[in-house]
């Protein structure tokens, strides 16, 4: 019984390294492997950034767009209401001194009418 317990106990532990050159080289490796990966997560996050900044460009190309668009429009509409309102400006003058010229002529023949009363009596 005494020798199934050293032989137990031998399993148990690791075997010695003989080699500590081969540990060292594994430990590069994984290091220099650790460098790929990271090199690798750096070039994605890299080109994701890169695939964003071109949305975000492209989204405020459109935007500067239809914000020309609509000021151009907002320009024209102003535009043409000034033009509106000049002419009705000009047609409100016009109706004015005709209805003045109206409103004098219509004085001028009530006074003749005046004239043709006392004669219309005689």
């Amino acid at each position: 019984m005494g020798d199934t317990v050293e032989e137990e106990a031998n399993f148990t532990e690791d075997p010695p390294n003989p080699n500590p050159e081969s540990e060292r080289e594994t430990l590069i490796f994984n290091t220099n492997n650790n460098h790929r990966e990271l090199l690798k997560a750096i070039e994605v996050v890299e080109r994701d950034s890169f695939a964003i900044a071109q949305s975000f460009t492209s989204v405020f190309a459109s935007l500067r767009l239809s914000l020309s668009q609509s000021t151009d429009t907002s320009l024209h509409h102003i535009q043409c209401f000034t033009d509106a309102a000049g002419h009705l400006q000009e047609s409100v003058l016009d109706a004015a001194s005709k209805g003045n010229r109206y409103i004098n002529s219509c004085l001028k023949l009530n006074e003749e009418m005046k004239s043709i009363d006392s004669l219309a009596s005689q």
